[in-house]
């Protein structure tokens, strides 16, 4: 009886845990998407330039933001800068 009981508290803490976890994950995920849209509308990139990468955030938000974060934002500040 004992051992049961205690195989269910675990089970409810990894549950608890595994939750918190995964809701940690997806407001990173959404931070990271809106810091890219918002990052991207306000860059000192070309009308154009910010138009492509906004729609490749909302079309593919991971990848998009990622890359924008990685790639797009250095080529805006590159561009305006020098």
């Amino acid at each position: 009886m004992m051992l049961l009981q205690t195989a269910t508290q675990t089970d409810q803490t990894f549950g608890v845990i595994g939750g918190a976890l995964l809701i940690g994950a997806l407001v990173a995920y959404v931070l990271l998407v809106v810091g890219a849209f918002f990052s991207a509308l306000f860059s000192s990139a070309t009308a154009g330039m910010k138009l492509v990468w906004i729609v490749f955030i909302v079309i593919a938000p991971f990848i998009g933001s990622l890359l924008w974060f990685l790639v797009g934002k250095r080529n805006a500040q590159e561009a305006a800068y020098g």
